[in-house]
């Protein structure tokens, strides 16, 4: 079984900063990607970065230039690092991991809880 767990979240006065972490769990043999959504009240679900099968960075334009997503593939980790945040960046993070390889007792897709990030102007 695997588990996708988020921590880091906070609240911040606005241009503060925040290091959101995931990491995923259970079977060292099921190896995730990881990527970031978020979800304010009364919003839908919003995606915010990723790193792609090509190992490239893709952002969200109202994150472009604050956020920067990496990762740990050793530790089965990945991290969000949000700089300048504002007040309209308060909403519920959460990690969603892809698994790299299919393998049969890895779930393909696997979603964090998700950690609450809380900007006040």
């Amino acid at each position: 079984q695997v588990r996708v767990v988020e921590s880091g979240g906070g609240s911040v006065p606005a241009g503060g900063s925040l290091r959101l972490t995931c990491v995923a769990s259970g079977d060292p043999n099921c190896r995730y990607r990881m990527s970031w959504y978020r979800q304010a009240p009364g919003k839908e679900r919003e995606f915010v970065a990723e790193i792609d099968v090509d190992d490239a960075a893709g952002y969200d334009d109202s994150v472009k230039g604050r956020f920067t997503i990496s990762q740990d593939s050793a530790e089965n980790k990945g991290f969000l690092q949000m700089e300048s945040l504002k007040p309209e960046d308060t909403a519920m993070y959460f990690c969603k991991g892809t698994v790299k390889q299919r393998r049969i007792g890895c779930p393909p897709i696997q979603w964090g809880q998700g950690t609450q990030v809380t900007v006040s102007s």
